[in-house]
């Protein structure tokens, strides 16, 4: 393994031209890690964020972008005894995937679920994690029970409504272009809401209301979220794409016994992240061998058109997942 690598920094908080190339020092495995050699990285909201000066990394964290990859095992540290060099996975990482080399916790990583390519696997670390979390850890969903997810056709969107859908729930979801609401069908959405001609609160207290909401929105949508909840329902929130201040009653929320939560995911104790890594591995990682639920593929860029792969995503008009391919 050489001393340096390739990989995508931030030159200057901004836009997506000011990722650029450069070279750097390769990653030593620490106690407890490993040192993944990245054969695609995923392309997260997050990254974006970080990109432009608004969601700075962790003091311990990779100054590098890039929360999740996939790749082969190239070195192990001290105190890690059940991977092994040459082992693939796909890793949570706490920053630094968009290069050719990455160290992880060995406990946040996962295997390549039987039959799947690196890169479709680079796409499941993110996503999964944050759902699976928030939806059934925190918000404990349960079969049967009406599952609302906003932006259903971005990566979150296509995990959650796929894992609920495995799960029994009877999922909800809105979304922008009446062909995102078609792509969220086919993934197992029960009725899938063009936001732009039709108010989900409408539709989802038609149906008694939702017992569980999903929202990356925020803003003006935390309120209509609340009206849209039926009895005993829970509302968890993970992003503010409109912000996350607002002016809320919160008489509703006594009267109707409703919950509110949420969480980021990247600043959680790696203990935290090695024990939701655990859950998926037991409840949902035999869904993916088996070929039940899959990623879903938007796009891939080379790895020095990570600028490009920001504007996509940005733009919204994507669909799933967006990846960046390393050395795959």
């Amino acid at each position: 393994m050489t001393d340096t690598m390739r990989a995508i920094e931030i030159s200057e908080p901004g836009g997506p031209e000011v990722l650029q190339m450069a070279e750097r020092p390769v990653p030593q495995a620490k106690h407890g890690q490993v040192v993944i050699k990245v054969a695609y990285a995923g392309v997260n909201r997050p990254d974006a964020l970080q990109r432009a000066g608004k969601y700075a990394p962790p003091p311990t964290a990779s100054d590098l972008p890039g929360l999740e990859a996939s790749g082969e095992v190239v070195s192990i540290g001290a105190g890690v005894s059940d991977l092994n060099v040459g082992d693939k996975v796909c890793a949570l990482l706490p920053g630094g995937g968009y290069a050719e080399f990455v160290a992880t916790p060995a406990a946040h990583c996962l295997p390549v679920p039987k039959g799947m390519g690196m890169k479709e696997a680079a796409c499941l670390p993110e996503t999964f994690f944050t759902v699976w979390s928030n939806v059934f850890m925190r918000g404990g969903l349960k079969a049967g029970e009406r599952f609302m997810v906003h932006g259903g056709s971005s990566g979150i969107g296509t995990t959650a409504i796929q894992l609920a859908n495995a799960f029994g729930a009877r999922v909800f979801t809105t979304a922008g272009t009446d062909a995102k609401c078609a792509a969220c069908m086919k993934l197992g959405a029960e009725a899938a809401i063009n936001y732009r001609d039709t108010d989900f609160v409408d539709v989802l207290r038609a149906e008694g209301g939702a017992d569980l909401i999903l929202d990356m929105v925020g803003g003006d949508y935390i309120p209509r979220n609340i009206k849209a909840l039926a009895e005993d329902g829970r509302l968890v929130q993970i992003a503010f794409l409109q912000g996350p201040s607002v002016e809320l009653n919160f008489a509703m929320l006594m009267t109707r016994r409703l919950t509110m939560t949420g969480s980021t995911l990247r600043p959680q104790s790696d203990l935290a992240k090695a024990h939701i890594a655990q859950e998926l591995r037991e409840a949902v990682w035999p869904l993916l061998d088996a070929g039940r639920i899959a990623p879903v593929m938007d796009s891939e860029y080379a790895m020095q058109d990570a600028s490009d792969a920001h504007a996509r995503m940005e733009s919204s008009g994507h669909i799933g997942k967006i990846v960046l391919r390393i050395g795959g």
